[in-house]
């Protein structure tokens, strides 16, 4: 693998932690043994989350670029753009954010608190945009590049989950690189691994991050956006190019992509009753607390499919926590009577 080529700017702590979930693997049976890596403890940097693994890669890049001012966008409750604005106070840089109403979600305090509350904190410009969502490039967020150009500014354009990027992929390669040094130190072995999968190349950077070792396959990516189709389409995309991009010797095939389509109901950024049950679960069986958007419908489909039989017994099954947690607040009437 040639990542170590490409310069890393470090925002994370280190190798994130590995937890094993007793209680959750004998609620469901006690037949599967489930993990979880938690990337929400990744970084002191306004509370973490997977968007600095990836954003560890464009740092350089961006001081490259001498630009004074990050542009990004993402939903009122993006935690992507909740990170880009902490990674620009940590720069000492400008922030620009566009934050779409990409979601149907009336709750009185929505773009008020939450990710889009710390974006402010941070110092980040906050505009509003009426774009429906999808993951394609919006027109609010080249309009925001070329104004921060009007106005004599330098703006380093960040796509949506930084993934767009052509450096977008990295960080999850690296991440299947900290994995296999992990289960080496503890002497153990996963035999699938649960992600979220939105804006892509999380999931993309494992494929290509466990392509070497034949389990690109095992990593299941739980749709979340309710465009399955784009969805899996760009995973794929975002994968051939980071493979290219750090010279790996086996192409990229539609076998290495597994992504499960029946989670993301009733729409992107909007729980079901099962995404609600699956975010209590995991909060009182282990303290381990997820959000409605990403980590609530991941681990809704992780115990769907455990309880289904999908895994056979003894199978090490690793959820990845990816972060989110912040955006809990903006749906606190889900959880007003907890």
């Amino acid at each position: 693998m040639n990542l170590e080529r490409f310069e890393r700017y470090p925002l994370t702590f280190g190798p994130t932690p590995l937890e094993p979930l007793p209680r959750l693997s004998e609620a469901l049976g006690g037949a599967i043994e489930i993990w979880a890596k938690r990337e929400d403890c990744n970084s002191g940097l306004a509370f973490g989350g997977n968007k600095l693994r990836k954003l560890e890669y464009l740092v350089p890049d961006i001081l490259a670029s001498e630009a004074d001012t990050l542009v990004s966008i993402g939903g009122v409750q993006s935690n992507h753009t909740r990170q880009v604005a902490a990674v620009a106070a940590k720069l000492g840089l400008k922030c620009r954010l566009i934050q779409g109403s990409w979601v149907e979600w009336h709750d009185a305090v929505y773009d008020r608190v939450g990710n889009v509350q710390l974006s402010r904190i941070m110092g980040a410009e906050v505009l509003f945009s009426k774009e429906d969502f999808s993951i394609a490039i919006k027109e609010s967020w080249e309009k925001a590049i070329d104004d921060v150009r009007r106005e004599g500014g330098k703006p380093y354009p960040i796509p949506a989950g930084a993934s767009d990027h052509r450096l977008g992929g990295l960080g999850y390669v690296g991440f299947a690189e900290e994995l296999r040094a992990q289960e080496s130190q503890l002497g153990v072995a996963f035999d699938s691994i649960v992600v979220a999968s939105a804006s892509a190349s999380t999931q993309a950077g494992m494929v290509v991050g466990f392509k070497q070792d034949g389990r690109s396959s095992q990593v299941l990516g739980i749709d979340v956006t309710a465009r399955p189709g784009d969805t899996k389409a760009m995973v794929r995309q975002i994968a051939e190019r980071t493979a290219d991009l750090i010279d790996l010797p086996q192409p990229i095939e539609e076998s290495d992509i597994t992504f499960l389509e029946d989670y993301a109901y009733p729409a992107y950024g909007v729980p079901s009753d099962e995404t609600l049950e699956a975010i209590r679960l995991g909060a009182r069986l282990e303290g381990m607390v997820t959000d409605p958007v990403y980590e609530g419908k991941s681990l809704q489909a992780l115990v769907d499919l455990v309880r289904r039989g999908a895994f056979a017994p003894r199978t090490k099954l690793l959820y990845i926590h990816l972060g989110g947690v912040p955006a809990l607040s903006a749906y606190s009437s889900s959880f007003k009577e907890g």
